[in-house]
This record gives structure tokens, C-alpha cells and sequence, in this order.
């Protein structure tokens, strides 16, 4: 029995005596109309499982077209019993090259002789120059990411190597991705031991490190000594981490115009809707071999499975009633929190009645910092929700680290999310702290603040956000330029990186630290950075440089930072900042280029072509709908289910529970929202918390324990079912679709890269 998808618009089932379904009757060639052939294929298959049918596909020919078809084919084994198949012999009805073909048995989904110019309304001639363009964007984004130690996956860059290239002692197939920090020494035992045993670039004992280092042109430059740094003479590193502000603005430039390039936005949009539509068959055709393999073979569940908040910000990690009990017990204590105007310190009831507030009748309701439908698209008022009780000083008391309390109650709070999420066992988070640039005692403040209430958690990494809020400080005249900002973030870095004596506590904290931030309100209006516009230094303008020029310089120094930290034997940092949740898609052209992976992204719904690139690229996308629905996108209209369906790396995180959730665990509160407004499966879940993992900050150890000893193996090689209660079924399918993408591109590029 054969079901041919000939048409867009009909279902024809050819051969064999009629079959008959508890669920639906398909007669002796009996032809459905499109809005049938879905049921038709759930039905006729949910019949057919039972008895031990596989799908393959088949090809036949008519007249004056080429059908592209399935064939329901009865095995003599059951689905608690999959037979394998033979990758070399398999590749060519399947149309993938060999090395792409996983040993795994399931219903493919594959339309035969797709050239992309019939299936994609693309002209032959196009087609190569769109390949060009593509493939010329993605090595664009390799480069970048070997320059700073960030991760680039294998499958994309075997795709992309011209044949018998070989990788270089710069690239990111190492055996571990650079970005990950598989070289800290975090203060774990067991995580030590493991790391240690890992391979990791040492010093070479001939090669001397720089000295000194200074800012030019808002980029860090090392020099040898102080004669070499008089004389100009730069210390070159190993592998070239510099990619210069003009080949950087060539590059982004070339980007936005393939943005709006109108037969790459069309060819994008039509593989974008045909990897949606390969999912949906996807799910018709093997959502009961995924359960059952799960049932089968799997020994964990969605609750046993580690799950990573990879977006939370530190200042708003926890509840609302944790924060509310906290100032309970501040009252009664009676100790001072604050200092008032003339000097004189306030125990936390005077600054109650200072401030003309009750202290004895605060509750949920009074305290105010759940958000409202008065936030939405009002950024503004939404950073007024992090003051309890709408008052400043209460939040200084709280949620800073510098403070007349050295930060005391603002530890206790993150340390009980901590023992919170140690206690659930199987929930991790990466707390955003943030670091302004006022002054580059900044640093040394912040890291004193973890080592003096030991602010350590197993189940915390820590990123470092810098807010884009030089405007203000310039403003208040508090720094003369956007250089010197850049300056007081980065300098100190590189200090204590070339000499870690000159301050432990600062060294001992970046060991904890996994990646940078850069956060704000993304709908302002801005300006642009043009190859005219003022260098950092000269920057002294009251005005907020753009999003661009924000990114690439804080990109263009962590590259600088991360080549050095790898000569000393350091962990070196990923750059995800958010971008993408309103204002320009320009700014997930920046990221793009620049970033590891993201936070929020919605905005790629926008742009067909980033979006592609995207997923071609497999860039991690941290999603928060249940934020994203109180500022700027009703859940409903959030293009998250789209991404995840189309293949796109993304993950469930929460943001700021003290503002959007109820529970203690706000991303289990997630997971739950997502699970029951979208019908996830259990299978869908555990693949959404496998891509936290990955994106996560971890260590190679860690991960290792909760993915399995291959994770960094391609396709099911890379799956261990029994850690991650992912089905090998569905894994097969994410890798084996990404490759026909890829293996498309690279057969229709021109014989030389652009």
C-alpha cells in the first residue's frame, strides 16, 4: 500500500486491498482533499503501527512530473523491536550523503529531488548566488567565533570546510568548544578532577606573556613592556583575535542588505515553512515510536531531567514573597540599613516612617512588584516594579550589592535560591550581576560581595550584564567618555588575567563567571554607527552610543580577553546579550555575528532570512514568553512553538520571577505555561531542557554527567537517552534535517567561496 503526495492538494493511496482503521477508512484508491490528507496520515498510521508498519520513501514517475512520495511498508518487527538500516545504502533514496544518515529507524521525511528551485520557487541561476550568500554569512560568523573562543557547531562547519581543509589550532573542533568554560577551576571537587583530566591549552614555556595592556580605539591592546607600549610595538597573540571596525561594518553591512534581499527572503521563508511542515508530518508519523522508545529504553522523566535557567537576572531571581518575609525579618531586627540625609543611620522601621510607609501592614498587594497590564510596551514602568513598595531606597536595601549593608540582605536572598535549587536537584540558573563602568572599582566591590557572604552555589553561574546606560553617567558628568566606560569594565580584567596576585578575590570570582551581558531597553530610538562615527575616546557626547556599537566593542575586547585567558590556562567567557525582544532586527544582525547565543529573540519572526541563518547556524535562543507577554508580545502571538517546530536551538527561561511568576519555581512555572498552552509532549519538554544544557555555561564535566559522555557528538551519537529522556528518534530527525539544509547550500554554491 503506497500513499503518493503528488499534489499539494491530493492524497492518493494506490495498491493492495482496501484497509480498514478503528479510526478512519481508507478505500481502494480513494482520493482526499488537502484539508483530509493530515488525518489520513495520523489515522492510517496509528492503524498501521500496531501492526509493525514502517514509512520509506519511494520515488515513481508520471508523465510530465516527478511524484514525491511515502510508502507504508509492513515490517515483521514490532516498535519495542526497531530493526537498523544501512546508512551507505539508504543515503541515496533519501537524498543525504552517507556521513549524514543516523543508524536510527523511524519514519523519514524527505521529498525526493528536492532541488530547492522547484520546491522553493527559485530560479536555478539564483539559487547559487543565495547558497554564496548564505554560506558566505555563516563563515562570516565562524570567523568571529574562532577569533573569540566561542562555539561553532561541528555540523555547520563540516559543511562549510572546503574538502580536505583542515582545522587549525584557532578553530572550535578541538575537542571541546572553546566558549564553554571547560578550563575553570570551579570550586567543586569532583568538577576539578574531571576538568583537570581534559585536555587544555598550556603555555607554551618559550612564550613569554604580555605586561602591560591599554585601551586604543576602545579595543585592548597588550604590550610587552613598558618600552614596547611607548614605542607602540603590540604583543601579538597566537591566533588572531582582532577583527577590525572596518571589516566588522563591512560585514554587518553585507548582512543588512541580505536582510532585504527579495529572493533570498523568499527562498528563506519557503525552507523556513518547509521545516515546519517536516516537523508536523514528523509528529504524525512518530510521536508513538518517540513515547515508546522513552517508555522503553528512557529511565528518567521531565521532572529527573536537568533543566537551566540560562536567563534570570540576579536582581529579581526571586519571589516576591521571599522578598516580602525578608523585609519582615530586617524590621525586626532593628538593625541599621540605611543612612538618612543628615547622616544619621535608620534602622529599616524609621526608614518606613521616613519614607511615610507602614511597615506593619505591607503585603503581596502593597509591595508592588508584580507587573501589570499597565506594562505592557512600558519599559519604563516596568523597571519601576524593582523598587518595593515604588520606593528606590528599599530596593537599595534589598537588591544591591553596595550598600550600608555591604549587600547583607541582598545575598541572603540569592543564597536561598540557591539551597532552592540545590534541593530540587535537577534545576540550575545563570543569575545576571551587573557591572555599570562607573569606576573600575566595580569589580573589586562586586567580587568582594561574593567572597564576604560566600555567595557560592553549585547550581549558580554567574554572567556579568553591563546596562547601556552611558548617557547617564555622562550626564551626571560621572565618566568623561564612552572609552573611559570601556576602560573600567575591561582593564581590570586583563590586570588581574596577567598577574592574578595583584587581587585573588577579583581572580577566584571570574572563575565562577561564564559569559557577559549587555542589557537595556531595546525600543529607544537610536542613532547608527557608521565607519565616521567617533572612537570610544572621543566619544563624549551626552548622547547613547547604538545597539551596534555597544555590541561589537564589547565583543572585540572579550575576544582579546578570552585568546589571553587561554595562553594563562583560564576559563574564558561567551558574549550573550539580550537582543531581539523589541526595537530594530538590525540588532540580531549584530548579535549574529558577534554573540554565542541570545536572550529573547522574538523579533526574528521579522526577518526570514536572520531567522534561517539562525537555525542553520543552530544559535541558542534563551526564550521567556511569560515576560515577553507583560512587555511586548501577547503568549499567544510568542513565535516560540514556530522556532522550536522549525529546529531553531531554543530554551525556556524565566527572567525576573520576583515580577512575572507566583511559584518558587519559576521555571518549572515556564515549562508548565509552555507545556499546556502549546500541547508539548513529555518528549518536546526534555529536548527543550537538553538545548538549556548545551547553552548553559556548565562545565564539560557537568555535562557530561547529565547529557551523556558524547554529548559533543553529532546526531543520536550525541544523545544519551537515559540522562536526557530525549528520543534517539527525534534527535535523528533535528540532525538529519539540518543536514539536508546544509548538504542543499552545498551543492548549489559556486565552486570558490565568495
Amino acid at each position: 500500500m503506497a500513499f503518493h503526495v503528488e499534489s499539494p492538494t491530493a492524497l492518493t493511496c494506490t495498491g493492495g486491498p482496501a484497509f480498514t482503521s478503528h479510526l478512519y477508512r481508507i478505500p481502494h484508491r480513494a482520493t482526499m482533499e488537502a484539508r483530509d490528507t493530515g488525518a489520513a496520515l495520523t489515522n492510517a498510521y496509528r492503524g498501521l503501527a500496531a501492526g509493525g508498519c514502517s514509512l520509506q520513501p519511494v520515488q515513481e514517475h508520471f508523465p510530465g512530473s516527478e511524484a514525491r512520495s511515502f510508502l507504508l511498508q509492513h515490517k515483521s518487527n514490532t516498535w519495542d523491536e526497531p530493526d537498523t538500516i544501512n546508512p551507505e545504502a539508504s543515503s541515496a533514496s533519501l537524498c543525504l550523503p552517507s556521513s549524514s544518515l543516523s543508524t536510527t529507524s523511524f519514519h523519514r521525511v524527505v521529498i525526493t529531488g528536492d532541488s530547492a528551485a522547484d520546491v522553493t520557487w527559485v530560479r536555478p541561476a539564483e539559487l547559487q548566488d543565495i547558497a554564496a550568500k548564505l554560506m558566505g554569512a555563516m563563515r562570516a560568523r565562524q570567523e568571529r567565533m574562532a577569533a573569540s573562543l566561542q562555539r561553532f557547531p561541528r555540523t555547520a562547519t563540516r559543511f562549510l570546510r572546503p574538502p580536505g581543509d583542515k582545522v587549525d589550532g584557532c578553530g572550535t573542533e578541538d575537542g571541546l568548544p572553546n566558549g564553554y568554560p571547560a578550563f575553570a577551576t570551579v570550586d567543586m571537587t569532583a568538577v576539578e578532577a574531571a576538568d583537570a583530566a581534559t585536555p587544555s591549552p598550556v603555555t607554551p614555556a618559550a612564550l613569554t606573556l604580555p605586561s602591560r595592556v591599554a585601551m586604543v580605539r576602545g579595543v585592548a591592546v597588550l604590550y610587552a613592556d613598558e618600552k614596547a607600549q611607548e614605542d607602540g610595538q603590540a604583543w601579538a597573540l597566537p591566533c588572531d583575535a582582532t577583527i577590525g571596525l572596518s571589516s566588522h561594518l563591512s560585514d554587518l553591512g553585507v548582512l543588512l542588505g541580505l536582510v532585504q534581499d527579495g529572493p533570498l527572503k523568499t527562498f528563506c521563508q519557503r525552507r523556513l515553512k518547509l521545516l515546519a511542515a517536516k516537523f508536523q508530518v514528523h509528529q504524525m508519523t512518530n510521536e508513538l515510536a518517540e513515547m515508546i522508545q522513552l517508555k522503553v529504553d528512557g529511565c528518567r522523566d521531565f521532572e529527573n531531567v536537568v533543566k537551566v535557567d540560562t536567563h534570570i537576572h540576579a536582581a529579581a531571581c526571586m519571589t516576591a514573597r521571599e522578598l516580602l518575609q525578608m523585609m519582615r525579618s530586617a524590621r525586626e531586627e532593628g538593625v541599621p540599613v540605611s543612612r538618612g540625609p543628615d547622616g544619621r543611620e535608620l534602622t529599616l522601621a524609621e526608614l518606613f516612617a521616613q519614607l511615610h510607609l507602614r511597615s506593619d501592614s505591607i503585603d503581596l498587594d502593597n509591595l508592588d512588584v508584580h507587573v501589570d497590564r499597565d506594562t505592557f510596551q512600558r519599559f519604563d514602568r516596568f523597571n519601576d516594579k524593582y523598587n518595593p513598595l515604588g520606593s528606590s531606597e528599599l530596593r537599595n536595601v534589598f537588591l544591591k550589592t553596595n550598600n550600608h549593608m555591604s549587600g547583607k540582605y541582598f545575598a541572603m536572598l540569592v543564597k536561598n535560591v540557591g539551597r532552592r535549587l540545590e534541593a530540587s536537584r535537577y534545576q540550575y540558573a545563570e543569575p545576571r550581576m551587573s557591572v555599570y563602568g562607573r569606576s573600575r572599582g566595580d569589580w573589586e566591590k562586586l567580587a568582594g560581595w561574593f567572597e564576604q557572604h560566600q555567595v557560592y552555589s553549585p547550581h549558580l553561574r554567574w554572567v556579568i550584564q553591563v546596562p547601556r546606560i552611558y548617557h547617564i553617567f555622562r550626564t551626571r558628568s560621572i565618566i568623561p567618555s564612552f572609552g573611559a566606560m570601556l576602560e573600567n569594565i575591561f582593564l581590570p580584567l586583563f590586570e588581574v588575567t596577567l598577574n592574578p596576585d595583584s587581587n585573588p578575590t577579583l581572580h577566584n570570582f571570574l572563575q565562577h563567571v561564564t559569559g557577559f551581558d549587555s542589557v537595556s531597553d531595546e525600543s529607544l530610538a537610536e542613532g547608527l554607527f557608521l565607519p565616521d562615527s567617533p572612537a570610544p575616546e572621543e566619544w563624549t557626547s551626552a548622547e547613547n552610543p547604538p545597539y551596534s556599537y555597544y555590541v561589537y566593542y564589547m565583543f572585540a575586547n572579550v575576544a582579546v580577553l578570552n585568546q589571553l585567558r587561554r595562553l594563562c590556562n583560564m576559563n574564558t567567557f561567551v558574549f550573550r546579550p539580550h537582543c531581539g525582544e523589541a526595537g530594530s532586527v538590525a540588532h540580531l544582525a549584530d548579535s549574529f555575528l558577534t554573540s554565542d547565543n541570545i536572550s529573547h529573540g522574538i523579533n526574528l519572526s521579522k526577518s526570514p532570512v536572520l531567522q534561517y541563518l539562525y537555525y542553520l547556524c543552530q544559535i541558542p535562543i534563551a526564550m521567556s514568553p511569560i515576560s515577553n507577554n507583560s512587555l511586548f508580545l501577547e503568549y499567544s502571538r510568542n513565535p516560540f512553538l514556530d522556532f522550536y517546530h522549525k529546529g531553531l536551538t531554543v530554551s525556556l527561561s524565566s527572567d525576573d520571577p520576583l515580577q512575572f511568576h507566583f511559584t518558587q519555581e519559576a521555571l518549572v512555572e515556564e515549562y508548565a505555561t509552555a507545556a499546556h498552552f502549546w500541547k508539548l509532549s513529555t518528549c518536546d519538554l526534555c529536548e527543550i531542557a537538553s538545548n538549556s544544557v548545551r547553552q548553559s555555561g556548565l562545565s564539560h564535566m557537568e555535562k557530561r554527567e547529565f547529557l551523556g559522555d558524547k554529548y559533543l557528538e553529532e546526531g543520536p551519537e550525541g544523545n544519551d537517552a537515559t540522562k536526557s529522556n530525549v528520543a534517539p528518534i527525534r534527535v535523528a530527525f533535528r540532525h538529519e534535517t539540518l543536514c539536508q539544509e546544509l548538504e542543499l547550500l552545498t551543492k548549489a554554491r559556486p565552486s570558490s567561496p565568495p
